[in-house]
């Protein structure tokens, strides 16, 4: 291969990364749920539609001893979500799919249950506001669900009166008397989020014929009627005998600030009273212990401009008011996620990241049947270096069973031996996707002496006769790591052509320890930026990477990155920016969440660390990708950012109207660009940018923007 060989998109595909419609119909796993006897593993299965333009959901379940082929269990053109097993072993998830009972209803995302013993699935529960979220008691037949309610409904038959009001009326504004008012990429209102019970609805008519298969109906009740907007976005769990709610609970503060306190919710009686309230600390409840009297407890302390995040793991003794709140795992330098208890109590299962993987750790309790006295000190089970999410642990707690990718391969279900920390990949929806090419841990020593790790991925022609061109993927965040598989920033589709990826932790990264998020803190365009460069540096001097051949990339806060990098160094090609902040005094005021970045940067700090102050630096050709539903980095910033460029960079519009910039906009996306037919779009006016700068080769943009 010569050094310009790098084969467009339209070449005949040697692996699904060759060809995007390829590309993006691999199936794409998500969730896992385990039955309380261990017998059944469900998850999640997105693929995509005849169209390409949406993804459909399955249920799918799997064998957990690894004999038997992975088989559907679900299918609609609305799809399923959210699997939780009951006590009972049957199986609850939401589906907007429609009820064969009712035919002519609207369709809504209703409660399914697919009973244990076998059948077709039917609605348990269909209300007009819909169902978003499911939680299981482990030990009894409970159930709870999220849903939302209109915040003046008084009961589940007004609230449907008040949202047909609305529908028939066409009315969509929303009047606000608080703060915030959007997140991520939805309208936040009228509707708040309420926890309900699921309990039995009214008896059937007296002397009524049925068949041996009839259920009682179920009925909602409110436990948290006067919750306002609390439970937005809140963590919550159920005690094993289903007689205790345990959730994050937002409490509003001057200032449009707030933070979230940790409640107890009574299901009997519905009262709810605070455990955890601390100025300056965040609490998040993760799983509760087995014998129902210890619950761990996930803390977060609030963030100054000199002070970054600290995430801290606790044991909260729920036994008796007033329980202690213990450290777990002190002075452990990394921020561990909750997974599940040990069947006998004496250990916690829990993930975090870790030099550029999040593996598997048990955490043993002390004082506790088992422990021989530990101290609570970590120990790693897996020892590969890929991402666990979604871990759970069977009855007899000799394994556990997690979802696991990495950027070898995408998420999968595997199962994981608690002696001997083996990983085995039980049998799968769909096979791995082959890829051609490489994947090295590299690293490189920063000036202040910190060492600086990331992954390369390399083409497999790659070679001192022949150089492959560099693209720096800067990741989002800022705190992240490039550790599992993404389907948004995916390496082996650039792989494919041609190109080289470099994805380095930058200071900012987790899994490195505190101080490595620290000496980043507030000082975005320092120790980060310098970061990226040393390691950019470190890969170029490489026989097998063209430097003359390189560009910068990244979303969000690496989109932040790329313009930063753009305005402090012309040594790239191309710079690509999606997402990406620009100026941050405009910026800090108009995202969703105003109050948690003013604690990021004084005025003054963000003027020393905003991109937009350098622009008539800027003298690489730009590509600027904006979605106009993103509300977590607003689409000013992008606007802002185009117009700065053609006026006022080095390479501005001409008297023909010309410019070497570029600017994908998107109307209908967010901060992601979720619709698989503007995935395509979106890597194929990437490739052309990147082949026309880098590789002077001209690659037609996507036929479909209709160019």
């Amino acid at each position: 291969m010569s050094p310009t060989d790098v084969q467009p998109m339209s070449e005949e595909p040697g692996t699904p990364f060759h060809e995007l419609d390829n590309y993006l119909a691999i199936p794409r796993v998500s969730g896992l749920a385990l039955s309380p006897d261990g017998a059944r593993l469900v998850t999640t299965v997105a693929t995509l539609n005849d169209k390409g333009t949406e993804y459909r959901t399955a249920l799918w379940e799997l064998d957990p001893a690894g004999q038997k082929h992975a088989h559907r269990i679900t299918r609609s053109a609305k799809g399923e979500t959210g699997a939780v097993f009951a006590a009972d072993g049957n199986l609850y998830f939401t589906s907007a799919r429609p009820d064969p009972e009712s035919p002519d209803a609207d369709p809504v995302s209703a409660l399914w249950v697919l009973p244990s013993g076998g059948g077709e699935a039917r609605v348990a529960l269909s209300r007009a506001g819909g169902v978003s979220g499911l939680l299981a008691a482990k030990n009894a037949e409970v159930m709870f669900v999220t849903a939302s309610v209109l915040a003046g409904s008084t009961d589940e038959d007004n609230d449907e009166e008040r949202r047909k009001v609305r529908k028939d009326n066409k009315v969509a504004a929303i009047l606000h008397s608080g703060y915030p008012v959007r997140h991520w990429d939805a309208d936040l209102g009228p509707a708040q989020p309420r926890l309900f019970a699921v309990e039995p609805g009214a008896e059937p008519e007296p002397g009524k014929p049925g068949t041996v298969d009839a259920v009682p109906p179920v009925k909602l009740r409110n436990l948290t009627p006067e919750a306002g907007s609390a439970l937005r976005d809140a963590e919550t769990v159920v005690s094993p005998d289903g007689k205790t709610l345990y959730s994050s609970y937002t409490k509003p503060l001057a200032g449009a600030d707030s933070r979230a306190v940790l409640v107890a919710i009574d299901v009997v009686t519905g009262t709810r009273r605070v455990l955890l309230d601390t100025e300056g600390m965040n609490y998040f409840p993760g799983p509760v212990s087995p014998d129902g009297r210890t619950l761990a407890v996930l803390s977060q302390r609030e963030t100054t401009p000199q002070r970054a995040p600290v995430v801290a793991l606790h044991l909260l003794d729920t036994s008796s008011d007033g329980g202690e709140l213990a450290p777990l795992a002190a002075g452990w330098d990394r921020w561990p996620q909750p997974a599940v208890w040990l069947p006998d109590g004496s250990a916690l299962l829990v993930t975090a990241d870790e030099d550029g993987a999040s593996p598997v750790f048990r955490i043993p309790v002390p004082g506790t049947a088992g422990t021989a006295g530990g101290d609570g000190a970590p120990v790693r089970l897996t020892a590969d270096a890929a991402a666990y999410t979604d871990v759970a642990v069977a009855p007899d707690g000799g394994s556990a069973y997690a979802l696991r990718s990495s950027y070898e391969f995408p998420t999968e279900v595997v199962r994981i031996d608690l002696a001997s920390g083996e990983v085995t990949r039980l049998p799968a929806p769909a096979e791995r996707p082959a890829y051609r090419g490489t994947l090295e841990r590299v690293e490189t020593t920063a000036a202040d002496g910190t060492r600086v790790p990331g992954y390369l991925a390399l083409p497999g022609g790659a070679s001192a006769g022949s150089p492959a061109p560099l693209l720096l993927w800067i990741h989002g965040g800022p705190l992240g790591s490039w550790n599992a598989w993404t389907w948004r920033w995916n390496p082996w589709l650039l792989v494919a052509r041609g190109y080289a990826v470099l994805l380095p932790d930058p200071a900012l990264s987790t899994g490195y320890g505190q101080e490595y998020i620290q000496r980043g803190w507030g000082e975005w365009g320092n120790a980060p930026y310098l970061d990226l460069m040393a390691l950019t540096d470190a890969v170029v001097r490489r026989a097998d990477i063209d430097q003359t051949r390189t560009a910068a990339m990244g979303g969000s806060f690496g989109g932040y990155m790329a313009n930063w990098v753009a305005g402090h160094t012309g040594r790239f090609k191309a710079i690509v920016t999606h997402a990406s902040l620009w100026a941050l005094d405009q910026f800090v005021p108009t995202t969703d969440s105003a109050h948690y970045w003013l604690k990021e940067m004084t005025a003054e700090m963000a003027a020393e660390n905003s991109p937009h102050l350098h622009v008539e630096k800027i003298r690489t050709p730009m590509l600027v990708i904006h979605g106009d539903k993103d509300y977590r980095v607003p689409i000013g910033e992008g606007l802002r950012l185009w117009y700065e460029l053609l006026s006022k960079s080095q390479l501005p519009v001409d008297e023909n109207g010309e410019t070497d910039h570029r600017f994908l906009y998107f109307p209908d996306e967010s901060h992601w660009i979720l619709q698989p037919q503007h995935t395509k779009v979106w890597y194929g006016v990437v490739e052309h940018f990147l082949a026309k700068n880098l590789l002077a080769k001209d690659i037609p943009v996507p036929e479909e923007l209709g160019l």
